[in-house]
C-alpha cells in the first residue's frame, strides 16, 4: 500500500490555517510532523492528518 503524501496546497485545503500555525503546532507536538522529501521539499502523511482531524472532531 502506498501512502499519499500531502504537499502544502493539499494540506491547506484540509486544514485552512497559515504555514506559521502548522509549524507552531508541529513544534508543540499538536500536529503530525512533516516528512522531508528532499532539499526544500516536505509533505505530510494524509492518514496522519485525517486522524488528527478526526480527533479534533471527537473532542468537541
Amino acid at each position: 500500500m502506498s501512502e499519499k503524501i500531502l504537499r502544502w496546497p493539499d494540506l491547506k485545503k484540509k486544514v485552512p490555517v497559515s504555514h506559521v500555525t502548522i509549524w507552531r503546532w508541529e513544534k508543540d507536538g499538536h500536529f503530525p510532523k512533516r516528512i522531508q522529501l528532499g532539499g526544500n521539499s516536505a509533505g505530510w502523511l494524509e492518514s496522519e492528518v485525517d486522524d488528527w482531524i478526526e480527533q479534533r472532531a471527537a473532542e468537541r
